[in-house]
């Protein structure tokens, strides 16, 4: 997908006005929420440094824009298969397979989960914007397991707000490199987007950062082979929910996920040959932001994580009673 570029000097009438404000009062901007969009993803540049919405550039500044050609709300309906746990005529809640990103954005403006979606449903929530409906949260493209659609704007917002208090309970399964000794953690270290490439999230000290908490369980040890130095499978919770919160937090604490192209150490044999990342989604439980019944629904690893894991079995330290635990509840969800 081709690109336009702009380019704009800060004007005195403009400087001290917020960014994604500034930038929405030009032509080439088709909106306010566009603008925020492409500043949080970091294709605008304010003297070459990537900065958020909330900045006022001074009088002289020079702004730098990268912007698809394709307008972001012209979505069309996809029919691409989905995978539905729940749905009502509230909210839906679906396995997202691998290789599917969740919404158009730059280089992937078709073939997105929101356009399988809107073959599925006449009804989406509309208070994330045009390009999102229904987008209550995201899951990296190779990462699988649950989610939830909402198909109306109040759900949208309830779900919404449930994330930010955290009374939603997310949880996910993931195998790391190497040995990891206590059979529970903590990492709370706030993220941004890493200063020295704009596609990937770093723990950074900035004002620009965001809280970002993380707890897990070990469910299983693995020795170390010759290839590798062991794994760990661990089940993760997450308390905010950051880009690539999960992989960033553990490659910080230099466990990073089995098979991470983008945070982890990228060795094949030591990745048994898996070219995605080992993250799946597997738990989900929250009250109907509507109805207020109980859903949990548990998804078990796709096969190419299983099949992964089952490769293992002879390396195995034992499980863990978190371990016995989950793959308990696991077995009896399959």
């Amino acid at each position: 997908m081709s690109e336009r570029f702009f380019e704009h000097r800060v004007l005195s009438d403009e400087a001290g006005t917020r960014l994604d404000k500034l930038l929405a009062a030009h032509d080439f901007m088709p909106s306010r929420s566009a603008a925020a969009r492409l500043i949080d993803d970091g294709f605008v540049r304010v003297d070459g440094e990537v900065v958020n919405k909330k900045h006022m550039p001074a009088e002289g500044a020079l702004i730098t824009v990268e912007m698809p050609l394709r307008d972001h709300g012209d979505l069309e309906a996809e029919h691409i298969p989905l995978d539905i746990r729940f749905e009502d005529q509230h909210m839906i809640v679906l396995s997202k397979q691998a290789d599917l990103v969740v919404h158009p954005a730059h280089g992937h403006w078709t073939g997105t989960l929101v356009h399988a979606l809107l073959a599925h449903s006449q009804e989406l929530g509309t208070m994330q914007g045009d390009d999102r409906p229904g987008i209550v949260h995201r899951l990296d493209k190779d990462t699988t397991g649950l989610m939830m659609v909402a198909k109306t704007d109040r759900t949208q917002t309830e779900l919404s707000e449930a994330i930010k208090i955290r009374s939603i309970d997310r949880r996910y399964l993931t195998l790391v490199h190497g040995y990891i000794a206590p059979d529970t953690g903590l990492i709370d270290a706030p993220l941004a987007r890493d200063p020295r490439d704009r596609l990937r999230m770093a723990v950074v000290d900035h004002p620009r950062s965001k809280q970002a908490v993380t707890t897990f369980r070990v469910l299983e040890r693995f020795m170390a082979g010759v290839k590798d130095d062991g794994f760990t499978l661990i089940e993760c919770k997450l308390y905010t929910g950051r880009t690539h919160q999960i992989r960033v937090h553990m490659a910080y604490i230099d466990h990073p996920v089995v098979g991470d192209q983008l945070y982890g150490a990228r060795k094949a044999k030591a990745d048994m040959g898996l070219e995605r990342q080992f993250l799946h989604s597997y738990r989900l439980k929250l009250d109907h932001p509507i109805t207020g019944e109980e859903i949990a629904i548990l998804d078990p690893l796709p096969e190419d994580l299983a099949t992964r894991l089952e490769s293992l079995e002879e390396f195995s330290m034992g499980r863990t009673s978190a371990g016995d635990e989950v793959f308990a509840e696991l077995a009896a969800a399959d």
